[in-house]
This record gives structure tokens, sequence and C-alpha cells, in this order.
């Protein structure tokens, strides 16, 4: 068997276990064992495992992948998101589909602690769902709204995602964080816009401006605790008083202060959140063992490297071919989660990337690319003919149907293909902060 043909069969045979139900990590894991028993045997197969977890887990780095979702989890069940979603609530009052906007800035002040798009999505969902029914919006804008809003649990900092990208291709965490800044905001100003365009040209889905609540007094006390967390951890990383793993205890320890100020968590909610962050992060890690046998087992092939110096060969401009790379992540995002289409992909597509000429330092395109690359999933998030965002809004308003939900995601989904468009040609719009950082 040729080395192309048998990636082709380590690729499918994941797919096929994928399509069967199989969780991503074993397919991952399965595929990998076939392909490096077909090429080594078992014994080299087996001295490579014996080494494997060590490896993987050694790596100090991944400590801040517990500590931010451990962070995210004391915010959901300190009831934080509710104070986000009030404050927004009161100050996007005054425009039409004010409300909508104000799920969509809940979710990215919440994403901004939390890191994850399904949590920020289910979390806020939880909170803003009945508020604009109530109100009402329809099913459609308002699934639509808050599946999209989700989507900036992955791009706001900190982002789980984009940590697991930063530890795969070797870079620097702060500098990534500091460079999705500027296209999350751009993400959530973009929604915002989106809802406003759409409330106007198709009528009968949000209420007269004025119906949302307006701004309290106690509004603002009530997000002060929220706003302090980001500026002590994200002023400590950038202003140089920590790294990211200890900026991300730091947040963790400050979230849940933040909620004992509170008083909603209590000895339950406390365990529950450490539970949660225990099987959140054995699901991950269980990924990076998966992905780390399958990509070894497609390395033996050779075929990645073959892959790069073939694309080099075409003479193709750099940018046609992120361009295509982009649209396999958006048909992958559709069908997987984010954290599993980016451990799969990085060790074949990060090589071709950075073999191209794009007249940027190579630290800048590996940035650049992975801004691109979270921006690109997240787009597969809300995509038919899964959409995992939508899935879990629309399984949340269970009196919905899923075809209408699909329909509220529509006008993000075209904001979104600007928006990646506007970050693959105008590369400083994701680098600008970070020449900040030296």
């Amino acid at each position: 068997m040729s080395p192309v043909a048998l990636a082709l069969l380590i690729v499918a045979v994941m797919l096929v276990l994928v399509a069967l139900r199989t969780p991503i990590a074993i397919a991952m894991f399965a595929a990998g064992v076939l392909g490096y028993v077909l090429q080594a045997g078992w014994s080299p197969l087996l001295g490579f495992l014996n080494t494997l977890a060590f490896a993987r887990f050694a790596n100090y780095e991944l400590s801040v992948i517990p500590l931010f979702i451990l962070m995210g989890n004391f915010a959901t069940q300190g009831g934080l998101s509710g104070a986000l979603f009030r404050f927004a609530a009161g100050v996007t009052s005054r425009f039409e589909g004010g409300l909508a906007m104000a799920a969509v800035l809940a979710s990215a002040a919440f994403g901004a602690i939390c890191g994850s798009s399904v949590a920020t999505a289910a979390t806020i969902t939880q909170v803003a769902l009945p508020e604009l029914r109530k109100h009402g919006y329809s099913g459609r804008l308002a699934t639509g709204t808050l599946a999209a809003g989700g989507a900036l649990g992955i791009l706001i900092p900190p982002s789980v995602p984009l940590v697991v990208y930063a530890i795969l291709t070797e870079q620097n965490i702060a500098k990534l964080f500091a460079a999705a800044m500027l296209p999350g905001l751009i993400a959530m100003l973009g929604y915002m816009g989106a809802i406003a365009v759409f409330v106007r040209l198709v009528p009968g889905h949000a209420p007269a401006r004025g119906q949302a609540p307006r701004l309290a007094a106690g509004s603002l006390s009530g997000v002060a605790p929220i706003a302090a967390v980001f500026a002590v951890v994200f002023g400590g990383i950038y202003g140089g008083l920590f790294t990211p793993t200890e900026g991300a205890a730091v947040g963790a320890v400050a979230t849940l202060a933040a909620a004992l100020l509170r008083r909603e968590i209590d000895w339950a909610r406390f365990k529950l959140c450490f539970y949660a962050t225990a099987e959140s992060s054995a699901m991950i890690f269980l990924v990076f063992l998966g992905a780390d046998l399958m990509n070894a087992a497609l390395a033996l092939t050779q075929v990645p490297g073959q892959l790069a110096g073939l694309v080099q060969g075409w003479g193709l401009p750099p940018l046609a071919v992120v361009g295509a790379i982009l649209l396999f992540y958006v048909v992958l995002g559709s069908v997987m989660d984010e954290l599993s289409v980016i451990l799969l992909t990085i060790p074949i597509f990060f090589p071709v990337v950075m073999g191209l000429d794009f007249g940027l330092p190579r630290e800048s395109v590996a940035i650049w690319f992975g801004i691109l690359v979270l921006v690109t999933v997240g787009f597969g998030m809300l995509a038919p003919p899964v959409g995992l965002n939508v899935y879990v809004v629309n399984g949340m308003a269970r009196d919905v149907p899923l075809a209408e939900s699909y329909r509220g995601v529509l006008p993000f989904l075209l904001w979104d293909t600007l928006r990646m468009l506007l970050l693959l040609c105008f590369p400083p719009l994701s680098l600008w902060l970070v020449q900040f950082l030296g």
C-alpha cells in the first residue's frame, strides 16, 4: 500500500468511527493504532505507547487548560452570567433588537472568563432565552443569536482551543491571546450589527425599541467583580507579573472569590465545579492522546511533509492555499468539535502554511494562521448540517424547530464570511496588538 493510500485509510477509519458515534478520542486512537501497526508492527507501537502519556502530559503548559476550565465553572455556578446579561440589557435597551444585542454582549463578556464555545452558549441561553421570549423575540432570532454569541467563547481570551493551538505549534500563549482580542471585538460588533440589520429588514422577529429592561443602579455593581477578574488576569499577564498558567490560577481563585461575594455558590455547586472541570479536562487530555497517536501514524507515512512540498511546488498564491485550508475547516468544523479539529489537522496543515512566503516573520504567520483557524472553526460551530452550538441552544428551546434555529444563524454566518475574508486579506487586524508585546 502506498503512503498516500495508507494516510487516506487512517483518516477514513477515523471518520467512519466518528460517524458510528464512537467518541472522537477513541476513533483517533483506533485509527492511529491501525496505521502504526500496518507500518511498524506491534512492538514499536507498544514502545511508543509506553512513553506517549508521560511525554504529552509532562508539559507544564497543559496545566493552563484545567485552570481556565475551572475559572469558567466558577463563573457559571456563581451566577455571574445573569449579572452580565442584566447589565448588557440595560446598556442596549434603547436599540431595536436591544435584548438580542445584550445576549451577544453577555456572551462576549462571559467568554472572557470561560474560554469554551459550548459552555458560553449553554450558560447564557439559560439566562437570556426566557427573557428574549418573554419580551416577544421570535424563536428564530433568539436561538440564532444565542448560538452565534456562544461562538465568541472560543475567540475572546482566555480561549482553551487557542491554548491548545499554542501548545501544538510551540507559540507564545500571551501573544495569541493579544492577537485574538481585536478579531473578537470585530466579531461582537458585527453580530450586533447583523441583529440591527435583520430586525429592520425582516420585521416581526423583535419587539419595538424600549421593550428591554432599563439599566438599573445595581447593574454596574453586579458586573464589577467580572471586570476586576478580567483586569487582574490579563493585566497581570501582559504586565509581566505572571505567566498565562499562573494567570489562569489567579483567575480561578479570583472568580471563586467573586462568586462567594455574590453568595450564589454553595458547597454542592463548589464540588460540581471540580467534577465538571475534571470531566472536561479528562475528555480533552484523552483527545490529546488519540490525536498524538493518529498524527504519529500519519507522520510515519511522510505524507504531511510530502503535502507541504507538493503545495509549494504548485506555485499557487499563498492566500489561495490558506483559503482552501479554511474551507476544509468549515466543512470539518460543522461535524466535529473545535478541539478535535485543531488536534487532528494542525500537525498536517501547520507545516504547509509555514512553508509559504507571506512576507511576514514566521512567528507572525503562525499567530495569524491560529486566529484564522479559530475564526473558521467558530463558523463551523454554527454551520449546517450539524453546527454544535445550534444543537445545544435548540435543545434548550424545545418549542423552536431546529430548522428555525438554522435560519436564525444565517445573518451571523454572512457576517462571519465577510470577517474571515477581512482577516485573511489583512493580517494586521490579527497582529496589531501583538507588536506591543515585543
